[in-house]
Order: structure tokens, then sequence, then C-alpha cells
């Protein structure tokens, strides 16, 4: 069985995190600090609860004010790093807001060992144009996750992450920021650019369009960028979107035999599909070929779900695909049974449905 995230924090971790701070400060009382982390409610306690715990628990042991106490943890972090070291940002939100200038200097140099993106949003809340410019003059820093943290820290719909309602209503102060990395030549900064703007596309589709339009075709990086951060706007078949990326209506192509391995399957067991695309005249072209899942809820409801098969230029007159279909239990995705139905997708446009049936 693999080992939960929150196991991580198992106590040979612990213990070296208090040997780090007793180096670091030599007064810090590491067997109490251990007491206070392994108390009565440790075992009931989450990943992020865990977390938090440790946060506090540093803070109660460090007994110090906060420039000294982050001083402190500022030397200790370097020897730590993942989702486990998010304890240390965690201590900056927690404890740095009226700690402006130290807690800027914090972040920027934590962000390299976790990632500061959780810790700076209560600051963006609070003083949104002050820490704007601030995450402004992170997007020139040289250091690649520093760049990272100013488009991250910023996404309007950060994943597990503190909601942005004033950039979900309005966007604008992002844009420079974007502006500056769109040619970044780090990866992890660039899928972080377009993780926002994809967070963009969803309540501002109109603002993302225009951006995308102002930069396509400008350099390979960028242009990565744009389709990266369209994928829910292609997934819906945006018109802009489509003509942007050249899939223009598929009015001449055609889905013929498209059929199913069987009309009923069972949860946990993968359905086979397959389908023929034909042109009605000339080539196949440029084509984004998708099928989609109307999935059944516990409420009885259809959702749909898109997936991508592939896309491209065509020179063939007829193309055949097969694909197979979990329908596994996943922590994302729980299935219940009833009707559902596929879909192939061409160019956004539907060309052959079938039903089937999803039993216990």
């Amino acid at each position: 069985m693999s080992q939960l995230l929150k196991d991580a924090y198992d106590q040979v971790y612990l213990q070296r995190l208090a040997d780090c701070c007793s180096q670091a400060y030599p007064a810090f009382p590491a067997e109490h600090f251990l007491q206070l982390v392994f108390d009565e409610q440790w075992a009931s306690r989450e990943l992020k609860a865990r977390s938090q715990h440790i946060r506090h628990c540093l803070h109660s042991a460090l007994q110090q004010p906060y420039e000294k106490a982050i001083t402190v943890l500022m030397d200790v972090a370097p020897e730590f790093s993942g989702y486990e070291a998010l304890f240390f940002p965690d201590y900056v939100e927690a404890y740095g807001q009226q700690h402006w200038d130290i807690s800027m200097e914090a972040m920027q140099w934590l962000t390299r060992f976790s990632s500061a993106e959780f810790a700076v949003r209560p600051f963006i809340m609070a003083q949104p144009e002050k820490m704007m410019a601030q995450m402004l003059c992170w997007s020139e820093h040289e250091n690649h996750h520093v760049r990272r943290l100013a488009s991250e820290g910023c996404r309007p719909r950060l994943p597990w992450g503190q909601a942005l309602p004033e950039f979900k209503r309005d966007p604008a102060p992002i844009l420079p920021i974007l502006d500056n990395l769109r040619h970044d030549d780090s990866d992890y900064v660039r899928r972080s650019v377009a993780n926002n703007l994809n967070d963009i596309a969803k309540d501002n589709p109109a603002v993302m369009i225009s951006w995308a339009q102002r930069y396509f075709n400008q350099s390979p990086l960028s242009d990565w960028i744009i389709k990266h951060g369209s994928r829910t706007l292609l997934k819906q078949a945006h018109p802009d979107v489509m003509a942007l990326f050249g899939y223009h209506p598929a009015e001449d192509i055609a889905v013929a035999k498209l059929q199913l391995e069987r009309e009923s399957l069972h949860i946990g067991d993968e359905l086979l599909f397959s389908f023929e695309l034909g042109a009605l005249q000339g080539e196949l072209g440029q084509l984004r070929i998708e099928y989609a899942v109307d999935y059944m809820k516990a409420n009885g409801r259809q959702n749909r779900k898109v997936f991508k098969i592939t896309e491209g230029e065509f020179d063939e007159t007829r193309k055949a695909f097969s694909r197979r279909q979990s329908f596994r239990q996943m922590t994302t995705r729980k299935h219940y049974p009833g009707e559902h139905r596929l879909t192939i997708l061409v160019n956004g446009a539907e060309k052959a449905s079938l039903g089937f049936q999803l039993l216990f």
C-alpha cells in the first residue's frame, strides 16, 4: 500500500526539522517542539492540518518576535523541499502580514524550496496594488522559482488555494506579469502562465482571447503557452479560439462505423470504442478530434467531460481510430450507474453518438 501524503511527516522528518532548527538557533527547544507536534490530535489530522499544526508548533517553540523567527526558518528552509515544506511559507502567511518588507524577502527566498503560491494570496487580498507591484518585480527575477511565484500566486482559481474574487471579476492586474513571462525559458514558469490564462478564460474568455490573439505566432514558447492556456476554450469549441489554431467548421467531415465493444459494462470496467473519419471531398485537413462522455451523476443528471484524441493536419481521405475509456473509480471522478453517452467531436462539432449502460 502506498504511503499517504500526510505520513511524510513522520518521526524521522520532524526530528530532522527539530535538529536543523537547533543548529540555526541553539536555544530552540527541540524536545518540547516534538512534544507539541505529536499531541493527542496528531493521528487524526490530515495533510494540510498537519502542515499548519507544525507551523503553529514552530511558532510556539521559537518564542521569538516574527523578524527573528522568520530569519531562523529562512536558514533552515534549504534543507527541506517539496509539498512537505509548505509550512515555511505558511509561517509567513500566518504571522507576517504586519511585517511587509521581511515577509517579501522571506517569500522570495522560501518559494525556491517549496512554493509560496498559497502564502502570497492573503497579501494580495489585503493590499492588491502593493502586492501586485511586488509580483511584477518578481516576474523579472533571475530565479525561475521566483518568476513562477509571480504567475502562480495570482491565479484567480488556484487549485487548493484561496480564490481571488477581485481578479475573477477583472484580471487586468495580472496581464502585465503574463506579458513579462510569455517568452520565459523555464518550462516550470511557462506552465504556470498557461494555467493562469486558463483560469482567466473560465471567467473572462474575451480577455484571454484578446491576449492570445495579440501574442500568437511571436515565438514557439509563447505559442505553447497560448495553446495550453486555451484548453478549456478549445474543449468548449469557442469559435475565436478554434479559428486561432486553424480549426474550421468540419462540415465536410463525417464519422462512420462508430461502435462500442458492448452496450453495458460495470463500474471498474473499460469501454473499447472505434470509429472512422471520412472527408466528403478532398483530404481530412486540419482537425481536432475529441470524444465526450456524458456521465450519470448522483443527482440523476448527466455531466459531460471532453477528452482529446489527437489533433493536426491529416492528408488522408479516411482514418480509423479506437480508444479505451476507463470507468474505474478515482478520487477525481466517481462513477454512478445509469445511462451514459459517448459522442465523437470533430473541430468541436458533434458527429456521432451512442448510448450505453453503466452497471454496479
